[in-house]
């Protein structure tokens, strides 16, 4: 099992247990595959699937990380078709009452990692991801980022790119920098970036 550095990226749906718990299977069971197959099919700088994780998708890109403008026009690709779709879902449930559930409760964030050591394992026709640097992106999906919606990016990932880049790249909002503390891991640092103004 061969280890390489590379990029992992989670677009996660935030409010997705609020909505889960107060919206109908029905309903629900085609809004967030909807939701899902929409960030999936916007990936357009050659990410690879290697999981679908309920309210999230797991990509990773090994080798040379894309410019941090490809990577950055990617994530606000994300958020933007995922608020389109939502939009259309919003649109097309006109007569279910619990419809408004869709705009008021959903959202996206995306944490963007850089990994030194990251193994993609296949196991019968799926591709799992192993290593700490995998735990630790999904451990910043829990963080203190005080919005809802926004590109979380590792202090890792930073790191690979020159501080003069971020001025371009970052002309929609702040970026700010934080912190959090996790159990057997200690602190991971990050810069965040609220996404609401890209479409507001």
């Amino acid at each position: 099992m061969e280890s390489e550095p590379g990029l992992i990226c989670i677009p996660d749906i935030s409010g997705f247990t609020q909505f889960m718990s107060s919206t109908g299977i029905e309903l629900s069971a085609e809004v967030i595959p909807a939701l899902l197959n929409k960030v999936i099919y916007a990936n357009k700088i050659g990410l690879k699937v290697s999981e679908i994780e309920g309210d999230a998708v797991l990509f990773y890109k090994t080798g040379a990380l894309p410019p941090l403008k490809a990577l950055v026009d990617q994530c606000k690709y994300f958020y933007t078709e995922f608020y389109a779709k939502l939009n259309a879902l919003h649109k097309q449930h006109k007569h279910n009452a619990e419809r408004d559930n869709i705009s008021d409760m959903l959202g996206l964030k995306i944490v963007l990692h850089y990994g030194k050591q990251i193994s993609a394992v296949p196991i019968g026709k799926n591709i799992k991801l192993m290593g700490e640097d995998v735990i630790v992106a999904h451990r910043l999906l829990k963080n203190r980022v005080p919005a809802d919606e926004y590109i979380l990016i590792s202090e890792n990932l930073l790191d690979q790119y020159n501080d003069e880049e971020f001025g371009d790249n970052f002309k929609w909002g702040k970026l700010h920098d934080h912190e959090t503390e996790y159990k057997h891991i200690g602190e991971i640092n990050y810069s965040y970036i609220n996404l609401r103004p890209l479409i507001t």
